[in-house]
């Protein structure tokens, strides 16, 4: 039977699974980064309890920014099922994913009473379920708006005690279960407020993919194609092909080079029927349009 979600929360999961396999390895940037956010939760994870007690204890806050087809929502849902994977010796994960605009658009003073029992009942009570815990929240600009820029002309009260309240109840987390990780995305750091974002532990921004970068997304596109298809291995392997497609998609998101390579199946009726027929003049022509568009 399935489980009635708490008010905010919009999926609670048990990790490590091996259906949430492969977001970790779909979003392509350097090892490094990805190296740095998985130490960044594990020592959270592990750790949080025992350094909760010191002067520069972790908030248990990391902060993915950037354009939207950046990767960060891919990245933050494998960095979960990293970390649970490298931590499942010492006990599972659950995963809490919740939905920021589930609270800004209640009556007058809801949204801060929602909050704050989010914040203070809900996630400490999820949290207490497995040996660790992390939270999910996509677009926390919508949570924690930054007060000094809100307007006053549209309710105005409720924004700052909205966000005050995700102030208070992220440092009342922290002292409730200090081993609870937050990984937020924001499309608009500016627009978060600026006592949220000191209180992270990483903030990451994800950028555009540069040209050393884009053909390794044409790249495992294809092979994602070619895990279906397999006549379409030579196109996978191809890093010529790669390269002349890749060139043509410069300065796109990550998200748009992979619906080019995709689309690139519906150019054509006989692709639409038989994927297996894609070529290079399909992959080239799916390019150009979409270079076209950006202009």
């Amino acid at each position: 039977m399935s489980e009635t979600l708490p008010h905010g929360v919009a999926g609670i999961h048990a990790l490590p699974a091996d259906h949430h396999d492969g977001p970790w390895d779909s979003v392509i940037v350097e090892d490094r980064l990805k190296e740095r956010l998985l130490a960044t939760a594990v020592l959270v994870l592990r750790h949080g309890r025992r350094l909760a007690g010191s002067a520069v204890a972790p908030h248990g806050l990391v902060v993915l920014a950037g354009p939207p087809g950046t990767g960060k929502t891919t990245l933050a849902q494998g960095l979960a099922q990293a970390a649970a994977r490298t931590l499942a010796q010492q006990g599972a994960t659950t995963l809490v994913e919740v939905d920021p605009h589930a609270f800004p658009s209640e009556m007058l003073g809801e949204s801060q009473r929602s909050v704050s029992r989010l914040f203070r009942e809900t996630l400490p009570e999820l949290a207490a379920r497995r040996p660790h815990t992390i939270v999910l929240v996509d677009e926390v600009e919508a949570l924690a708006v930054r007060r000094h820029s809100a307007s006053f002309d549209t309710n105005p009260v409720d924004v700052h005690r909205a966000t005050d309240a995700v102030l208070s109840g992220l440092d009342a987390l922290r002292a409730q279960r200090p081993g609870t990780l937050l990984v937020v995305t924001t499309n608009f750091a500016e627009a978060v407020d600026e006592a949220f974002l000191s209180r992270a532990d990483l903030v990451v921004r994800t950028e555009l993919p540069d040209e050393s970068v884009v053909p390794l997304i044409v790249a495992d596109s294809l092979r994602g194609l070619a895990a279906q298809w397999p006549e379409l291995a030579v196109l996978a392997e191809d890093s010529a092909v790669h390269r002349k497609v890749g060139k043509l998609l410069h300065g796109l998101d990550g998200r748009r080079i992979r619906k080019t390579v995709h689309g690139a199946l519906a150019l054509r009726l006989e692709t639409a029927r038989d994927p297996a027929l894609l070529n290079l003049d399909d992959l080239v022509a799916a390019a150009e349009e979409a270079a076209a568009e950006r202009t």
